[in-house]
């Protein structure tokens, strides 16, 4: 179930967990029409959805505490997760979700009307394509990524888009990580690439940790 106890450790606003309930009822009655999804269950949505996307919060408190002046972008956004759950727990951050399928594009605005997240932006584009324009270079504080692909080529095709002093923030498998790292460290320019120690989900939900420089 989606219970504000699950959350606390994060310091969600008032009424967060309420607006999770909306979420996942939205997110359900879409995926009756478009594949959004393969969770179909309150408390599998609230762990491996909800809890999963905050789980940055703890690795990266700067996220937290300078949250108003930190514009971040959510590539191969999905269907809004981490994107929808982080700025509806942190309003401040300036979030834009990216995703190159119009359907999931669709349906994050459509949450993002509903649920009232004036600093939420869904832009549909390929990261590639989008870093070649001259209003995405050096736009992003912090560039994350979860369940989208292999972390070499998310950062070979959005790295323009970051400042001069941002950061890639990538959500991974400890299996995931330890095969990528290796190829990270191999870009140009080198970059001090690391990896957080790993954490586990609750009800065996899956190993997660996060490779970032």
């Amino acid at each position: 179930m989606i219970d504000s106890a699950l959350f606390g450790r994060f310091s969600p606003p008032d009424g967060f967990a309420g607006k999770c309930r909306e979420l996942y009822a939205l997110l359900i009655e879409a995926n009756a029409v478009t594949n959004l999804t393969r969770i179909d269950s309150e408390a599998g949505f609230a762990v491996k959805h909800v809890l999963d996307s905050l789980y940055i919060l703890d690795f990266f408190p700067f996220l937290t505490a300078d949250a108003e002046k930190i514009s971040l972008a959510d590539v191969g956004c999905g269907a809004g997760f981490p994107s929808l759950v982080l700025a509806l727990c942190r309003p401040e951050l300036k979030i834009t979700a990216i995703d190159s399928t119009g359907k999931k594009i669709a349906f994050v605005r459509l949450a993002a009307e509903r649920l009232g997240l004036a600093n939420l932006t869904a832009v549909q584009g390929r990261t590639r394509e989008m870093a070649c324009r001259p209003e995405w270079k050096g736009r992003f504080d912090v560039i994350t990524a979860r369940a989208v692909g292999a972390a070499p080529l998310i950062v070979v095709d959005a790295e323009k888009m970051l400042k001069p002093s941002g950061r890639f923030i990538l959500y991974k498998t400890p299996n995931q990580a330890a095969a990528e790292l290796p190829e990270l460290k191999k870009l140009k320019p080198a970059r001090p690439w690391r990896q957080t120690a790993g954490f586990q989900l609750p009800d065996d939900s899956g190993d997660r940790c996060f490779l970032y420089f």
